[in-house]
Protein backbone atom coordinates (compact mmCIF):
# COMPACT_ATOMS: atom_id res chain seq x y z
CA UNK A 1 0.00 0.00 0.00
CA UNK A 2 2.92 2.36 -0.25
CA UNK A 3 3.53 2.70 -3.82
CA UNK A 4 3.63 6.52 -4.02
CA UNK A 5 5.22 7.08 -1.02
CA UNK A 6 8.25 8.78 -2.12
CA UNK A 7 10.94 9.10 0.99
CA UNK A 8 12.44 11.79 2.03
CA UNK A 9 13.60 13.91 5.09
CA UNK A 10 11.54 17.32 4.94
CA UNK A 11 9.40 18.72 7.30
CA UNK A 12 6.36 17.10 5.88
CA UNK A 13 7.84 13.86 5.93
CA UNK A 14 8.57 14.02 9.57
CA UNK A 15 5.42 15.32 10.55
CA UNK A 16 2.74 12.67 12.20
CA UNK A 17 0.60 10.69 10.15
CA UNK A 18 -2.68 11.86 12.15
CA UNK A 19 -1.29 15.25 12.10
CA UNK A 20 -1.36 15.33 8.23
CA UNK A 21 -4.67 13.53 7.99
CA UNK A 22 -6.40 15.79 10.56
CA UNK A 23 -4.54 18.75 8.44
CA UNK A 24 -6.10 17.33 5.34
CA UNK A 25 -9.75 17.06 6.51
CA UNK A 26 -9.84 20.75 8.07
CA UNK A 27 -8.44 21.86 4.19
CA UNK A 28 -11.48 19.52 3.00
CA UNK A 29 -13.92 21.66 4.81
CA UNK A 30 -12.57 24.85 4.41
CA UNK A 31 -12.32 23.92 0.47
CA UNK A 32 -15.94 22.61 0.81
CA UNK A 33 -16.81 26.06 2.46
CA UNK A 34 -15.13 28.92 0.70
CA UNK A 35 -16.72 30.11 -2.82
CA UNK A 36 -14.58 32.88 -3.49
CA UNK A 37 -12.77 32.58 -6.73
CA UNK A 38 -9.00 34.65 -4.71
CA UNK A 39 -9.05 32.96 -1.32
CA UNK A 40 -9.86 29.33 -3.38
CA UNK A 41 -6.69 30.31 -5.64
CA UNK A 42 -4.89 31.02 -2.43
CA UNK A 43 -5.38 27.71 -0.96
CA UNK A 44 -4.36 26.24 -4.24
CA UNK A 45 -1.15 28.28 -4.03
CA UNK A 46 -0.06 26.95 -0.71
CA UNK A 47 -0.69 23.35 -1.83
CA UNK A 48 1.26 23.96 -4.57
CA UNK A 49 4.29 25.06 -1.94
CA UNK A 50 3.88 22.31 -0.22
CA UNK A 51 5.45 20.08 -3.09
CA UNK A 52 8.41 22.36 -2.83
CA UNK A 53 8.45 22.18 1.03
CA UNK A 54 8.88 18.35 0.59
CA UNK A 55 11.16 18.32 -2.12
CA UNK A 56 8.94 15.92 -4.29
CA UNK A 57 10.38 15.14 -7.69
CA UNK A 58 9.89 17.15 -10.37
CA UNK A 59 9.00 14.12 -12.45
CA UNK A 60 5.95 12.97 -9.71
CA UNK A 61 5.23 16.83 -10.42
CA UNK A 62 4.74 16.92 -13.98
CA UNK A 63 2.89 13.70 -13.64
CA UNK A 64 0.46 15.01 -11.46
CA UNK A 65 0.12 18.16 -13.24
CA UNK A 66 -0.45 16.26 -16.66
CA UNK A 67 -3.19 14.02 -14.99
CA UNK A 68 -4.92 17.35 -13.56
CA UNK A 69 -4.90 19.39 -16.70
CA UNK A 70 -7.37 17.53 -18.66
CA UNK A 71 -9.35 17.01 -15.63
CA UNK A 72 -9.71 20.50 -14.66
CA UNK A 73 -10.34 21.62 -18.53
CA UNK A 74 -12.92 18.67 -19.05
CA UNK A 75 -14.78 20.06 -15.89
CA UNK A 76 -14.04 23.18 -16.64
CA UNK A 77 -16.13 23.31 -19.51
CA UNK A 78 -18.71 21.65 -18.69
CA UNK A 79 -19.60 23.96 -16.07
CA UNK A 80 -19.23 27.28 -17.78
CA UNK A 81 -21.20 25.68 -20.12
CA UNK A 82 -23.95 24.65 -17.33
CA UNK A 83 -23.43 27.33 -14.33
CA UNK A 84 -21.59 29.81 -15.89
CA UNK A 85 -18.18 30.99 -15.54
CA UNK A 86 -17.39 31.80 -12.12
CA UNK A 87 -19.10 28.65 -10.84
CA UNK A 88 -16.69 26.58 -13.17
CA UNK A 89 -14.02 28.45 -11.90
CA UNK A 90 -14.50 27.50 -8.25
CA UNK A 91 -15.49 24.22 -8.69
CA UNK A 92 -11.96 23.52 -10.90
CA UNK A 93 -9.93 25.39 -8.41
CA UNK A 94 -11.55 23.58 -5.14
CA UNK A 95 -10.88 19.89 -7.52
CA UNK A 96 -6.77 21.58 -7.64
CA UNK A 97 -6.62 22.08 -4.28
CA UNK A 98 -8.86 19.04 -2.59
CA UNK A 99 -6.69 16.30 -5.20
CA UNK A 100 -3.26 18.02 -4.72
CA UNK A 101 -3.38 18.45 -1.10
CA UNK A 102 -4.47 15.04 -0.95
CA UNK A 103 -1.50 13.69 -3.10
CA UNK A 104 0.76 15.79 -1.29
CA UNK A 105 -0.22 14.04 1.66
CA UNK A 106 0.16 10.38 0.08
CA UNK A 107 3.62 11.37 -1.05
CA UNK A 108 5.05 12.45 2.18
CA UNK A 109 3.03 9.34 4.33
CA UNK A 110 3.57 5.90 4.37
CA UNK A 111 -0.16 4.68 4.26
CA UNK A 112 0.43 2.07 6.46
CA UNK A 113 1.60 4.84 9.23
CA UNK A 114 -1.49 6.64 8.18
CA UNK A 115 -3.94 4.08 8.83
CA UNK A 116 -2.06 3.40 12.38
CA UNK A 117 -2.58 7.11 13.54
CA UNK A 118 -6.80 6.64 12.20
CA UNK A 119 -6.45 3.50 14.53
CA UNK A 120 -5.26 5.06 17.85
CA UNK A 121 -7.76 8.20 17.46
CA UNK A 122 -10.75 6.03 16.78
CA UNK A 123 -9.72 3.74 19.85
CA UNK A 124 -11.52 5.19 22.37
CA UNK A 125 -14.56 4.76 20.64
CA UNK A 126 -14.42 1.02 20.41
CA UNK A 127 -16.80 0.52 23.55
CA UNK A 128 -19.23 2.35 20.99
CA UNK A 129 -19.59 0.15 18.25
CA UNK A 130 -17.15 2.25 16.36
CA UNK A 131 -14.18 -0.41 14.24
CA UNK A 132 -11.03 1.89 14.35
CA UNK A 133 -9.59 -0.76 12.07
CA UNK A 134 -12.13 -0.59 9.45
CA UNK A 135 -12.12 2.84 9.24
CA UNK A 136 -8.44 3.07 9.32
CA UNK A 137 -8.11 0.73 6.21
CA UNK A 138 -11.20 3.28 4.59
CA UNK A 139 -9.39 6.54 4.70
CA UNK A 140 -5.99 4.58 3.30
CA UNK A 141 -8.01 3.57 0.66
CA UNK A 142 -9.86 6.22 -0.29
CA UNK A 143 -5.91 8.01 -0.46
CA UNK A 144 -4.58 5.58 -2.50
CA UNK A 145 -7.09 6.11 -4.89
CA UNK A 146 -6.45 9.42 -5.75
CA UNK A 147 -3.37 8.79 -6.21
CA UNK A 148 -4.26 6.08 -8.42
CA UNK A 149 -6.56 7.55 -10.53
CA UNK A 150 -4.38 10.45 -10.91
CA UNK A 151 -1.40 7.98 -12.47
CA UNK A 152 -4.34 6.15 -14.42
CA UNK A 153 -5.56 9.90 -15.69
CA UNK A 154 -2.02 10.51 -16.60
CA UNK A 155 -1.04 7.09 -18.34
CA UNK A 156 -4.76 7.71 -20.46
CA UNK A 157 -4.40 11.26 -21.38
CA UNK A 158 -0.37 9.92 -23.14
CA UNK A 159 -2.14 7.22 -25.05
CA UNK A 160 -4.41 9.62 -25.95
CA UNK A 161 -1.56 11.91 -27.11
CA UNK A 162 0.28 9.11 -29.02
CA UNK A 163 -2.63 8.23 -31.15
CA UNK A 164 -3.12 11.85 -31.97
CA UNK A 165 -6.18 12.44 -30.20
CA UNK A 166 -4.99 14.23 -27.18
CA UNK A 167 -7.89 16.89 -27.74
CA UNK A 168 -10.39 14.27 -27.90
CA UNK A 169 -12.66 14.07 -24.86
CA UNK A 170 -14.11 10.93 -25.73
CA UNK A 171 -10.74 9.26 -26.36
CA UNK A 172 -9.56 10.34 -22.76
CA UNK A 173 -13.66 10.05 -21.08
CA UNK A 174 -14.19 6.27 -22.16
CA UNK A 175 -10.46 4.96 -21.11
CA UNK A 176 -10.36 6.66 -18.02
CA UNK A 177 -13.61 4.72 -16.96
CA UNK A 178 -13.18 1.43 -18.36
CA UNK A 179 -9.82 1.55 -16.28
CA UNK A 180 -11.32 3.11 -13.03
CA UNK A 181 -14.22 0.22 -13.17
CA UNK A 182 -11.50 -2.19 -13.68
CA UNK A 183 -9.69 -1.28 -11.04
CA UNK A 184 -12.61 -1.12 -8.57
CA UNK A 185 -13.39 -4.51 -9.75
CA UNK A 186 -9.84 -5.67 -8.70
CA UNK A 187 -10.00 -3.92 -5.22
CA UNK A 188 -13.14 -4.94 -4.54
CA UNK A 189 -12.20 -8.78 -5.25
CA UNK A 190 -9.17 -7.89 -3.24
CA UNK A 191 -10.68 -7.06 -0.15
CA UNK A 192 -13.38 -10.21 -0.82
CA UNK A 193 -10.09 -12.08 -0.56
CA UNK A 194 -9.57 -10.30 2.48
CA UNK A 195 -13.03 -11.25 4.10
CA UNK A 196 -13.28 -7.64 4.70
CA UNK A 197 -17.09 -7.54 3.22
CA UNK A 198 -18.62 -10.41 5.51
CA UNK A 199 -17.43 -8.69 8.66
Amino acid sequence: MNAWYEPGSSLLHRAPAGVKFLALLALAVVIFVLRSPLWLGVLCAVAVAGYGVARVSWRRCWALLRSLGLLVVVVFALQWWLLGLEPAVVVCLRIVAALAAANLVTLTTRVDDLVAAVERGLGPLRRFGVRPERLGLLVGLTLQAVATLTGIAGEVREAAKARGADRSVVAFTVPFLVRTLRHADELGEALAARGEGDR
